[in-house]
């Protein structure tokens, strides 16, 4: 096919993009786990989670032309066969947990618009070379397991599977026997209702991974943009810092007398945040997210306070000036333990222009920007080609009931996504 014609197959496809649909989908979705009093709570292979699961893959998989299957990590597949069975698939998808509460769109979103390119696909009777393939993967949140991103770290890396198998939630259930449970649900399901199957081995080859998200963040809906290309995700550095101190009491000790090691905690927590906002730099991100004081009482003097720091940057060295600041300020006898430490990710170039191109094709607004979580396009980064797109979220609010995005919006974002999808797959006469 020559340019014009490529173009042209991939602009038609993004015009069989159907916005009721996509939110027909999306609310159903959020049935599964919703809350009365607002948000979702599907947890990483819970039932509710489980039940999501075949319900998003029953309306394709018995399809002529599809197959579905699950790998070694639960990792969900819904795969639209392409005329080269050989070819490395191109894939795109998210996750469908959520944190304990969380919002109806989150990662949902990302495989219920790869869903959506499947039904425009279908109804425009669009064949492609490769197969496409629809992703969910497992416990992205890391809510109930930690870590999170568990099943594409999994898929990217299958010897890492090992390292989370015997990790156990708040309630003693190891991932592991979770894991089971869910590819025993899944297959029994597809092999009672007749389901095409397929294998998905860990690790297998993959052409291009193209994942679409909201952004979770203010940045698009405030500059009035409908599509983010993802350049990168930023890297990030957790700390956890101990400080010890002495008990005594809080009536009878004079404050020159005492090691308290609340005191000493707050001057070093002042620091850290004081440098991050007065650094000058708007993309740096400190946040201190936990805090623990012992002995815990009303009337007496700490003797040990452990919090953790949360440090976001793209660039490397100003990271490294978080890390000098918490040096300089940490108390006698405190330390620092490295909890987490990932670089910046920076995403496939030609990948990030095609997305940009397809923008501009179909006439989006749109720029180009970081993310600032983590998502499961991380670990395939490393893995093969990678690139994301962004629908603008209404006040930046995520992983929370209030969590939304107009329709209109997560439309023009699938419609790139289509776009970018029918581009690496590469159309192909039907009879072929």
């Amino acid at each position: 096919m020559n340019v014009n014609g490529f173009d042209a197959a991939a602009g038609a496809l993004a015009q069989a993009v159907q916005a009721q649909r996509l939110a027909q989908r999306l609310r159903g979705l959020a049935a599964h786990g919703g809350v009365p009093t607002g948000g979702v709570a599907r947890q990483a292979l819970t039932h509710e989670e489980l039940a999501a699961r075949r319900w998003l893959a029953q309306d394709f998989a018995a399809r002529p032309g599809y197959r579905v299957g699950i790998d070694a990590a639960a990792n969900v597949y819904v795969r639209r066969c392409g005329v080269d069975a050989g070819a490395a698939p191109v894939m795109t998808g998210s996750h469908v947990d959520t944190q304990p509460l969380g919002g109806w769109l989150d990662g949902a979103f990302g495989v219920v618009a790869g869903l959506e390119v499947f039904d425009a696909l279908d109804s425009l009777g669009v064949a492609t070379r490769r197969p496409l393939d629809v992703v969910m993967w497992t416990n992205e949140e890391g809510s109930r397991f930690a870590p999170g991103l568990m099943g594409a770290v999994s898929f990217t890396d299958p010897q890492r599977l090992a390292d989370f198998l015997p990790v156990a939630d708040s309630a003693g259930v190891a991932f592991e026997t979770a894991r089971d449970q869910a590819v025993t649900d899944f297959e029994t399901h597809a092999q009672r209702l007749g389901w095409s199957w397929m294998d998905r081995p860990l690790g297998a080859p993959v052409h291009a991974y193209v994942e679409a998200h909201i952004e979770q963040g203010p940045v698009l809906e405030a500059q009035g943009l409908q599509v983010g290309c993802v350049t990168a995700i930023q890297g990030v550095r957790w700390y956890r810092v101990s400080v010890p101190g002495r008990s005594a009491h809080a009536g009878t000790t004079p404050l020159a007398n005492r090691d308290d090691a609340q005191a000493k905690a707050i001057a070093m927590a002042h620091a850290v945040l004081g440098h991050a906002r007065d650094c000058g730099d708007e993309r740096m991100r400190v946040t201190i997210g936990r805090w623990e004081c012992l002995p815990g009482s009303i009337n007496t003097i700490a003797d040990h306070v452990s919090f953790t720091v949360d440090a976001r940057h793209p660039d490397a060295q100003a990271l490294d000036a978080v890390r000098t600041v918490m040096d300089a300020a940490l108390p006698d006898g405190a330390h620092i333990e490295v909890l987490q430490d990932k670089p910046t990710v920076q995403f496939a170039p030609d990948l990030v222009a095609l997305a940009t191109a397809g923008c501009e094709a179909l006439g989006m607004r749109h720029r180009q920007m970081l993310s600032g979580a983590f998502h499961d396009a991380m670990p395939m980064a490393g893995f093969c080609p990678t690139a994301m797109l962004f629908a603008p979220s209404i006040a930046g609010v995520s992983h929370h009931p209030a969590e939304d995005t107009p329709i209109e919006d997560l439309a023009a974002c699938t419609q790139v996504l289509a776009w970018c999808l029918l581009k690496l797959a590469e159309p192909a006469p039907a009879s072929t």
